[in-house]
């Protein structure tokens, strides 16, 4: 086999990153949008020792299950790249993965739910965060090819909320209007490195950022006047970002006009959200989500809750009716000062947050002798670190709520759970990110009674 030759494949599964799986002369091959049970003819596109990546050049037999949409730019980006699979399928692949995680982990008693659907398929991102590159000698805004940094020209995000895909055409349009330059990676010079809009579906206000290579440029005030006439738009940030980085959002924001938050509702719970405050970006799912875990951990009125990696208090707040008291462990500064003034926002007086990383404030706490009924752990992508979990573990609580964006890594720390006396029966997979390959899970792990 070699780069650039055309073979005939039999696709026989997905892998997780949803890419066909194929066999040929004892290679495994990886074929672009391709699904289970097609016959097609592909271009091998890389090659390596045991594998190798091939992209579709015809489809000879097609799979039942496949949606032919026009525009395959979000399959090619991999904003969507499930946008051509029957949104059923989806939702099985996603249980399919968390199946097979646990099967790997030898722990095939454990039962997984069906996914949660979302009630929305496409327009349901409340924030997206995009590239301004100069293409052709004009700027645009996009996304970048997979695997690559060759921005791709988008007017339409498909898995963004309309009114997002509006204002960032319309800010797309005022930078062009005035010369504004786009940012140049290669050379570390230029402007407007991305365009972050984040939107309430809740009260209708629409947030601008601008990340910029500068604290200031020439054209803002103009820029700023224009922006200002959009219809929605309520304030504008410029997110100082001076650093040759991948890393999209700087340190530094600048309010140019307007309010420094947003306000949006998970269920009946009002949140003022900061430019750079983590808050989860599928609204309508979201509620169904907390709810599932909140029934999932049958909670007790003098239960005492901690709320680790708690953002600004999303889940912790929403626990806070049915429960004793809650507190709450964030990193991000900004965030807890939202999380305690949102606890405020909401007349709620029994959740207090704190500022540091959860597997630091949780050693100390547990020195402290504090104990805990439940603690509710919503990580990041690397999931608990080891000196989390043994602290966790001192507070004795007798349920850990895991909600997790990475079953992977989730499976890799219940296993750790366990060791140290805990169960669990079940994980639920919710569907937070319809069209993507990434998948929520939940589950309670339950102390094992002595």
């Amino acid at each position: 086999m070699e780069k650039n030759q055309i073979i005939k494949l039999e696709i026989t599964d997905l892998s997780y990153e949803a890419m066909g799986v194929a066999h040929y002369e004892g290679m495994t091959v990886f074929v672009n949008n391709a699904l289970p049970g097609e016959t097609v003819e592909a271009k091998i596109l890389k090659v390596k020792k045991h594998f190798a990546f091939a992209k579709i050049e015809q489809i000879i037999k097609e799979s039942p299950d496949r949606v032919n949409i026009k525009l395959n730019q979000w399959v090619q980006t991999g904003l969507a790249s499930l946008a051509h699979i029957k949104y059923d399928k989806q939702l099985e692949f996603k249980r399919n993965q968390v199946v097979n995680l646990l099967q790997k982990a030898h722990l095939d008693d454990v039962k997984v739910g069906e996914t949660l659907p979302s009630p929305e398929q496409t327009g349901y991102r409340n924030k997206a965060q995009v590239p301004v590159r100069e293409v052709k000698g004009q700027l645009e805004i996009g996304f970048f090819r997979k695997h690559s940094h060759d921005l791709v020209p988008l007017t339409n995000f498909f898995t963004t909320d309309p009114e997002i895909d509006r204002v960032l055409v319309a800010v797309r349009d005022i930078l062009r209007q005035y010369h504004v330059p786009a940012y140049d990676e290669i050379h570390n010079q230029g402007e407007v490195r991305y365009l972050d809009v984040r939107y309430s579906k809740a009260t209708g206000e629409i947030m601008v950022i601008l990340v910029c290579l500068h604290k200031d440029f020439s054209q803002l005030p103009k820029v700023a006047d224009a922006i200002k006439q959009i219809e929605g738009v309520t304030s504008l940030v410029l997110n100082y970002n001076p650093k040759k980085t991948n890393v999209i959002l700087g340190k530094v924001d600048y309010l140019i006009f307007g309010k420094p938050q947003i306000t949006d509702k998970i269920g009946d719970v009002k949140f003022k959200i900061s430019p750079e405050s983590f808050f989860q970006i599928n609204s309508l799912q979201t509620p169904r989500l907390y709810d599932l875990a909140i029934k999932k951990a049958d909670l007790h009125p003098d239960d005492i809750v901690i709320d680790a990696y708690s953002g600004i208090g999303t889940i912790g707040l929403s626990v806070a009716k049915h429960v004793k008291s809650v507190r709450g462990i964030e990193s991000v500064s900004d965030a807890v000062k939202d999380a305690n003034n949102n606890a405020k926002l909401n007349g709620i007086n029994n959740a207090k947050y704190v500022t540091g990383k959860a597997e630091e404030v949780m050693p100390r706490w547990a020195a402290k002798g504090m104990k805990a009924d439940v603690i509710f752990v919503d990580p990041p992508r690397k999931g608990l670190t080891p000196e989390f979990i043994e602290a966790a573990v001192k507070t004795g609580p007798k349920k850990i709520v895991y909600i997790s964006c990475n079953p992977a890594t989730m499976i890799r720390d219940l296993q750790e759970f366990m060791k140290d006396g805990y169960t669990f029966s079940q994980i639920d997979p919710v569907d937070m990110f319809p069209q993507t390959p990434h998948v929520e899970a939940v589950t309670v792990l339950e102390r094992a009674r002595k």
